[in-house]
C-alpha cells in the first residue's frame, strides 16, 4: 500500500483566487481585467448630464441657468406702466385750483412730471373739441406736444432751469379749466357776451395755472416773455374746440 502523495494541483478557474507561496511568487506577474460597470440612471439623465458638462466645458454653461422668480415681474399693470392713479388725481386738482390759499402743494406738478395724466386730458379735450373725429385727434397731440417744446426751448433761452418733460406735464394738465368751460359754452353759446367772457376766463385760467408753475422766479423781469406765448398756445387750443 502506497503513502498517499500529494493533493492534486487545484486548476482555478477564470475568474477566481488562488493562494500561492511567497518562494513561488517572485516569478510572477499579471494584471487583472477590470469588468465594464455601468451604472443605470435613466437615458435621460445620462444625456443631459453630458450635454451639461459639454456646454460647461465650452463656455456655455450660463444658458443652462435658472433665474429666480423676480418679484417685480408680478406687479399690477398700472405701477408696471408707472401710473399713479392718485398722483394724478391731486394734480388735477392742483390744475383746477391754483389759488394759493386753498394749501395745495402745485410744484409736484412740475417736480414730479408724468405722462399718462397729461396725455389722458390731452385726449379727453381731443375727445370734446372734435365730436368723435378721431382722424384730427393726432394733430391736437401734436400741438400739445411741438407746442411744448416751444415753451421749453424759450424758457432755456432765457435762462430757466425745467426739463421738457416738466413743460409737457404742466402744458397736458392745464388743459383741464378748457376742459371745464366746454360744457358751459354749450349752454350759453347763444349769449355771445356771456360766451366770450367764459372763453377768455378759462384762457386765463388755463394760461394761470401753467405760467404759475413754469415762470419761477429765475426769470426775473423776463416773465413776460415766456407767459404771453402760454397764453398764445390756450387760445389756439381753445379755438380747435371752438372752430374760430
Amino acid at each position: 500500500m502506497q503513502p498517499p502523495g500529494p493533493p492534486p494541483a487545484y486548476a482555478p478557474a477564470n475568474g477566481d483566487f488562488t493562494f500561492v507561496s511567497s518562494a513561488d511568487a517572485e516569478d510572477l506577474s499579471g494584471s487583472i481585467a477590470s469588468t465594464d460597470v455601468k451604472l443605470n440612471l435613466g437615458g435621460d439623465f445620462i444625456k443631459e448630464s453630458t450635454a451639461t458638462t459639454f456646454l460647461r466645458q465650452r463656455g456655455y454653461g450660463w444658458l443652462l441657468e435658472v433665474e429666480d422668480d423676480d418679484p417685480e415681474d408680478n406687479k399690477p399693470l398700472l405701477e408696471e406702466l408707472d401710473i399713479d392713479l392718485k398722483d394724478i388725481y391731486y394734480k388735477i386738482r392742483c390744475v383746477l385750483m391754483p389759488m394759493p390759499s386753498l394749501g395745495f402743494n402745485r410744484q409736484v406738478v412740475r417736480d414730479n412730471p408724468d405722462f399718462w395724466g397729461p396725455l389722458a386730458v390731452v385726449l379727453f379735450f381731443s375727445m370734446i373739441s372734435l365730436y368723435g373725429q378721431f382722424r384730427v385727434v393726432s394733430w391736437i397731440i401734436t400741438i400739445w406736444i411741438f407746442g411744448s417744446l416751444t415753451i421749453f426751448l424759450l424758457a432755456r433761452v432765457l435762462g430757466g432751469e425745467v426739463a421738457y418733460g416738466q413743460v409737457l406735464g404742466v402744458i397736458g394738465y392745464s388743459l383741464l379749466p378748457l376742459i371745464v368751460i366746454a360744457p358751459i359754452l354749450l349752454v350759453v353759446g347763444s349769449f355771445e357776451v356771456v360766451s366770450t367772457l367764459i372763453k377768455l376766463f378759462g384762457v386765463f385760467w388755463a394760461a394761470y395755472s401753467a405760467a404759475s408753475l413754469l415762470v419761477g422766479e429765475e426769470f426775473k423781469t423776463k416773465k413776460p416773455l415766456l407767459i404771453y406765448p402760454i397764453f398764445l398756445l390756450y387760445i389756439y387750443f381753445l379755438s380747435l374746440y371752438t372752430g374760430v
